[in-house]
């Protein structure tokens, strides 16, 4: 890329984020200081607006650039994470969307307190919610730095580096500043961008092979070194045992982690009744099973055109693959057609990641304020405003999330997504789920349900490839690894549960049968909700 066109680039690039913050200053001076206003927006939002939020929130930087890297450098293999983000929804919507808006206030630990002691139950679930959304900020800041790095070309890491400083930067100022409202009105562009971003891609794409896939699919597995096993399974998850048991693993996180997720759960809060909350994820279903059908012909688009080696060469993980397309298909970096839908489509996708960490940093603040805070703040010390401390946290939360991205900046962004959808399986999802349709469930389970999940999860990537022992690991140079499997959900997810039947049949308390009662009939009702 010339000087010019690069200069071109971040001129557009640098729009994209004006036009973020001043959503979020409009939406800071039109909100007040409340709890339910800086954490729920006031509960005024339509179903199709939150649809359009909850869309934004989901569809990451691991869904438009890891995916469709992924796809681009494994082909069928790639596929399969679209298939487990998508049948995700369906638990959603099945099992959790309209109870949590009926049981809950704030977070997750609202539903699980309501018929608990509330202490230990908020410390535990705060606690684990927290991790799972900085282990989702962490791949979020991923990558944005593999994107930037593109865009100024040669600085490489030091740019990398800057950018995920840059990002944390911006994602502290839209909570603090703007609160819920400013992140649901930038999850709502930001859907609408990438909406528009993909079906002009894809449209490009499908026109460059006469819209006949077939072809598509043909020069892809010609161009991507491996012939007819590109189209075919195993390329990635195929071969000895250990391969097959983290696909498995995987699609376990992948399928039961999108219910565990705290920035997905604290949607469900924004819109005043469990119906809109309900009619909500239809209207999300139905933009994100869009979005995904599109990733595909994006993976194999980059493949067919772009070349999997280069995709690899510019990214070993895959991060650039769409960028890359775009250059392409515009008439190539060195061309001003080609700069300006890069450029447009990187700014799309920054867009993209500076909305999903702006609503994972909220939901992470929100469980230290009104869950950690509350719960361990000494009997007569100075009580500050939840908001206040809220802000205070997103700072804090921001610089361990800039911490660890800068140590794993060089993994896929949808692999690094899939560890934090594991420990939301194993940890939150349990919990949610005994709360709700268990009754003899206690604070002992619900303790044991969430550190039985969280701390094996925790461990077992601690002990896995991704941290030591091979050349793509986090630190290349030590070999501590015991754990085979690079996705812990497979062992992780059931101690979850095991842990919580446990607890609740080896402790002495008897459950609160009428608290068991008002719980359920609110979940089912929605009397008495918020």
């Amino acid at each position: 890329m010339t000087d010019d066109h690069q200069n071109l680039a971040l001129v557009l690039f640098s729009v994209f984020i004006l036009a973020t913050l001043g959503i979020t200053t409009w939406a800071g001076r039109n909100r007040q200081g409340s709890a339910e206003e800086f954490y729920a927006g006031g509960r005024l939002f339509s179903p199709m607006e939150n649809g359009f939020a909850i869309a934004g929130d989901y569809m990451s930087a691991a869904s438009f650039l890891g995916i469709s890297g992924l796809i681009a450098l494994y082909g069928y293999d790639g596929l399969l994470y679209s298939v487990g983000f998508l049948v995700a929804w369906l638990v959603v919507l099945l099992l959790v969307a309209e109870l949590v808006r009926n049981c809950g206030r704030f977070t997750l630990a609202d539903v699980v307190a309501a018929r608990m002691r509330e202490r230990p139950v908020r410390i535990a679930a705060g606690a684990s919610s927290v991790t799972v959304s900085v282990l989702y900020l962490v791949a979020q800041m991923v990558g944005a730095g593999s994107l930037v790095a593109l865009l100024l070309g040669g600085t490489g890491g030091l740019a990398q580096a800057w950018t995920v400083i840059g990002v944390g930067a911006l994602m502290v100022i839209y909570v603090s500043l703007g609160g819920m409202r400013a992140t649901t009105w930038i999850q709502i562009v930001k859907a609408v961008l990438l909406m528009c971003g993909a079906v002009a891609l894809t449209v490009l794409v499908l026109v460059r092979f006469h819209g006949d896939f077939d072809h598509l699919l043909r020069t892809a597995a010609e161009r991507s070194g491996h012939g007819g096993d590109f189209l075919a399974p195993g390329l990635r998850y195929g071969g000895d045992w250990t391969a097959r048991f983290d696909f498995i693993s995987l699609g376990l996180a992948l399928v039961l982690g999108t219910a565990g997720l705290p920035h997905i759960l604290s949607r469900f809060y924004t819109v005043p009744t469990a119906r809109a909350a309900r009619r909500s994820v239809v209207w999300s279903i139905g933009l994100i099973g869009g979005f995904y059908l599109m990733t595909i012909v994006l993976g194999f688009g980059a493949a067919a055109i772009v070349g999997s080696r280069e995709v690899r060469d510019s990214n070993a993980a895959g991060n650039t693959a769409v960028p890359l397309l775009a250059g392409d298909l515009g008439g190539g970096l060195d061309s001003t057609g080609g700069t300006v839908l890069f450029a447009v489509v990187a700014a799309i996708a920054f867009a993209t990641i500076l909305a999903v960490v702006a609503g994972i940093t909220l939901a992470s603040s929100a469980s230290v304020a009104h869950d950690l805070y509350v719960s361990l703040r000494r009997e007569g010390a100075k009580q500050r405003s939840e908001v206040a401390v809220a802000r205070v946290a997103a700072a804090g939360i921001g610089a361990v999330a800039i911490g660890l991205a800068l140590l794993v900046r060089d993994l896929n962004v949808a692999f690094l997504v899939g560890l934090a959808f594991a420990v939301a399986a194993s940890a939150n999802l349990p919990v949610l789920l005994y709360s709700l349709f268990w009754r003899r469930f206690n604070t002992r389970g619900a303790v044991w349900s969430v550190y039985g999940g969280l701390l094996p999860a925790l461990l077992l990537v601690a002990l896995s490839p991704v941290v030591s022992g091979s050349g793509s690991s986090m630190f290349p140079g030590l070999d501590f690894q015991l754990f085979p499997l690079e996705n812990p959900g497979l062992v992780s997810i059931p101690l979850g549960f095991l842990a919580g039947w446990l607890g609740t049949v080896t402790s002495p308390e008897q459950a609160d049968e009428d608290k068991h009662a008002e719980t359920e009939v609110r979940s089912l009702t929605g009397a008495g909700a918020v």
